[in-house]
C-alpha cells in the first residue's frame, strides 16, 4: 500500500497536532505544513521533518488529502481549491460560514470522489462510543460547555465556538429536524456572544437545553438524556458515564428500585481516532463519520440560534 500524502494548512495551536498525528501514522507522509506566519510553519515542519510552504496551491498535485485548520472565514476559499482538485479535505469546525459555502464545498466533493470530513471531535470520545445500544428516543436533553476565556477561537462567537459540538453531537443522537428555536446570548468580553443558552425543540418531541459559555472560571463538558427506560449523564471531559435505570423489586411500595451503572472509561486520543477514520474513510471509499451534510446540518442550527437571541437596543 503507497504512503498517502497529507499535509495541513494553518498549524496554530490545533493545526500544529494534526500535523503531529499525521507524522506518527504509519503509511501516511505529512509532506508539508502552511501557516500564514512563515516563522511558525518553518518551526512546525523542522519540529516534524517535513517542508514549509507559503501558500496552500503549492501542495495541489503534491498531497492526496489535508487537513484544513485556518480561521473559519478561509475556510471555504482554502478546501474549495482542494476539493476542486479532487483532494481529500478534513474541515475544523464550524464547516463554513454560510450555508451557501457549504453546500458549495458538498457539491465539489461529491463531484470530484472526495472525502470530505468536518473535524466534530466529540464524536470521537469514548463516551459517546459508549452509548452504542443505550441509546433509543431522547426526550428531554440537557448540556452544559464552559471554558475559561482564552483568546483563540474569537473570530467567531460562543455558539459556533463551542456549543457547536454539542449542537452536533444532540442532533446525531435525536436524529429528528430542528422545529422551533428560543435563544439568549450575552457578549461579555468580546463583541460577539460570549454566553448563550437555546432551547431547541425537535419535531419528535424531543427538547434540548444547551448552554455555552467561554468565560467561566471552570472547564465543564456535561450532558444529561432522559429516555423512557433511562436517565443518562455523560461527562466528556473526565470520560465518565452513568446510566440509570428502573431495577426489579421496589425501594418504596409502588416505587421501583433503581440500577445504577457508572463506568470511568479509559484515556483516548479523540483527535488521532479522528484522522485515522479520515483515513480509513479515503483508503475503504466510504462516506467519513462525520460528513459534510453533518457539518452543514450543525451549522444551519448555529445560526439559526445566533438569528434567536433576544437582542436588546444598546
Amino acid at each position: 500500500m503507497s504512503a498517502l500524502r497529507t499535509a495541513v494548512i494553518g498549524v496554530g495551536y490545533l493545526g500544529n497536532f494534526h500535523a503531529q498525528k499525521y507524522a506518527a501514522i504509519p503509511d501516511v507522509e505529512l509532506v508539508g505544513v502552511v501557516d500564514n506566519d512563515p516563522g511558525r510553519a518553518a518551526e512546525i515542519a523542522a519540529s516534524l521533518g517535513t517542508k514549509a510552504y507559503g501558500d496552500h496551491r503549492e501542495l495541489i498535485g503534491l498531497v492526496d488529502a489535508v487537513s484544513v485548520v485556518v480561521p473559519t472565514q478561509f475556510h471555504h476559499a482554502v478546501a474549495r481549491d482542494f476539493l476542486s482538485a479532487g483532494v481529500h479535505v478534513l474541515i475544523e469546525k464550524p464547516i463554513t460560514v454560510t450555508i451557501a459555502e457549504a453546500d458549495e464545498l458538498i457539491a465539489l466533493a461529491a463531484e470530484h470522489k472526495a472525502v470530505f470530513q468536518v473535524g466534530h471531535l466529540e464524536r470521537f470520545n469514548p463516551v459517546l462510543v459508549a452509548l452504542d445500544g443505550v441509546l433509543q428516543e431522547p426526550l428531554f436533553i440537557e448540556s452544559v460547555r464552559i471554558a475559561p476565556f482564552k483568546p483563540r477561537g474569537t473570530d467567531v462567537n460562543v455558539v459556533l465556538d463551542l456549543m457547536i459540538h454539542d449542537i452536533d453531537l444532540i442532533q446525531h443522537i435525536v436524529k429528528s429536524p430542528v422545529a422551533r428555536i428560543d435563544a439568549v446570548g450575552a457578549p461579555v468580553f468580546t463583541g460577539e456572544e460570549d454566553i448563550a443558552n437555546a432551547r431547541i425543540v425537535f419535531e419528535s418531541g424531543c427538547v434540548a437545553n444547551v448552554t455555552a459559555s467561554r468565560i467561566s472560571l471552570k472547564s465543564e463538558r456535561k450532558m444529561r438524556i432522559f429516555q423512557r427506560d433511562a436517565y443518562i449523564t455523560l461527562d466528556f471531559q473526565n470520560r465518565k458515564v452513568l446510566v440509570a435505570r428502573k431495577g426489579s423489586g421496589e425501594l418504596f411500595p409502588g416505587i421501583p428500585n433503581v440500577k445504577v451503572d457508572e463506568r470511568e472509561l479509559e484515556p483516548a486520543d479523540a483527535l488521532k481516532s479522528e484522522i485515522e477514520s479520515f483515513i480509513a474513510a479515503i483508503r475503504e471509499g466510504k462516506q467519513p463519520q462525520v460528513s459534510g451534510l453533518d457539518g452543514r446540518m450543525a451549522l444551519e442550527t448555529a445560526l439559526k440560534i445566533n438569528t434567536s437571541f433576544i437582542r436588546r437596543p444598546a
